[in-house]
C-alpha cells in the first residue's frame, strides 16, 4: 500500500534529480524517431524536442520539453524553460502533422517559459498565445502527458489537447508554490502551505476537471522504475489513441472546444 503523500512531497518527487525526463521515455514509447529542428524564424530551442516517429504501427508527431540530466545538458536545455523559438518550432511541427493527418503526442515538463529579456524581445507571450489558439483548432487528435512539472504558460504553450494525462506525482500550476508563497505570505519558506492551497496535484486536478486521467507510478516515484513507468504511459496512450483516432474531425473539434470552455467553471451561491 502506497504512503499518502502531501502536496509538497509530491512536488519534491516531481523535481527529484533522478526523475526521468522526456528523453528517457522517448525510446521506450516510440520507434524510428526523427528529430526536426528550428522555427524558421530565429533558431532552434533545445528545451523543446520535436519530430516524427512511430507509436506501434502509427505515424505520430512528437513534442516534448526536456530539462536535461547533467549540468552541461541542463545548461544546453535551459533547464527545460523554452524560448519563443521553441514554441514556434512546436507549432511548425504540429501544422505539418495536421497537413498530413498525423496525430500529435505532447509531453510537458517545465518549470515555466523562460522569462529573460531576449525571450521577451522575441515575442514569448505572443508565441505562447498563438500556440493556444492554433492548437485549439488543429484538425488531428492531440494527446498531452504531464511528466513532472507543468509550469504556467510554459506548459500551456504545448498543452492544449483532446485528452490530458498526468503522472501520479506530477503537478500543473499557474505559479510555483515558492512564487505563490512569496506573493501571498511574503515568505517563500511557506511553499508547502502554498502547495496545499493551490490544488495542483494530480488528484486535485482530476477533481477539478483540468486533467482526464492519472497514470500510476511505482512505489517511491517514477525514478524507481523507469521501464514500468514508461509501460504505464504507453498503455494509457494506446487506450486513448484508439478512442480518438476514429472520431470524426467535427466531433473532435466540438469536444475540444467544450473542454476548453469548461475550464475555470464555478458555481455561485444564490443568497435567499
Amino acid at each position: 500500500m502506497k504512503k499518502e503523500l502531501t502536496p509538497w512531497e509530491r512536488i519534491l518527487l516531481a523535481r527529484h534529480p533522478q526523475r526521468p525526463t522526456f528523453l528517457d521515455y522517448l525510446p521506450e514509447l516510440f520507434d524510428d524517431f526523427i528529430e526536426l529542428h528550428g522555427d524558421r524564424y530565429f533558431g532552434d530551442d533545445p528545451a523543446i524536442i520535436t519530430g516524427f516517429g512511430f507509436f506501434g504501427e502509427e505515424r505520430v508527431a512528437i513534442i516534448g520539453q526536456e530539462k536535461g540530466k547533467t549540468v552541461q545538458d541542463k545548461i544546453k536545455r535551459n533547464f527545460g524553460m523554452p524560448h519563443p523559438e521553441g514554441y514556434r518550432k512546436a507549432l511548425r511541427i504540429m501544422k505539418l502533422a495536421e497537413k498530413f493527418d498525423i496525430p500529435i503526442f505532447s509531453f510537458i515538463d517545465t518549470p515555466g517559459a523562460y522569462p529573460g529579456i531576449g525571450a521577451e524581445e522575441r515575442g514569448q507571450a505572443m508565441a505562447i498565445a498563438l500556440n493556444l489558439k492554433e492548437m485549439s483548432l488543429l484538425r488531428v487528435p492531440i494527446i498531452v502527458v504531464i511528466l513532472s512539472e507543468g509550469g504556467s504558460g510554459g506548459a500551456l504553450g504545448i498543452g492544449i489537447g483532446d485528452y490530458i494525462l498526468i503522472l501520479e506525482n506530477a503537478y500543473y500550476s499557474v505559479i510555483s508554490p515558492e512564487g505563490c508563497a512569496s506573493i501571498l505570505f511574503r515568505d517563500s519558506n511557506k511553499a508547502p502551505e502554498a502547495a496545499s492551497a493551490l490544488k495542483i496535484t494530480a488528484e486535485d486536478l482530476l477533481k477539478l476537471g483540468l486533467v482526464d486521467e492519472i497514470i500510476s507510478e511505482p512505489e517511491g516515484g517514477a525514478h524507481m522504475d523507469i521501464i514500468k513507468t514508461a509501460e504505464n504511459i504507453r498503455n494509457a496512450l494506446k487506450k486513448v489513441y484508439l478512442i480518438l483516432k476514429n472520431k470524426p474531425v467535427d466531433i473532435l473539434l466540438k469536444e475540444r472546444y467544450e473542454k476548453l470552455r469548461n475550464y475555470g467553471k464555478f458555481v455561485e451561491e444564490v443568497k435567499k
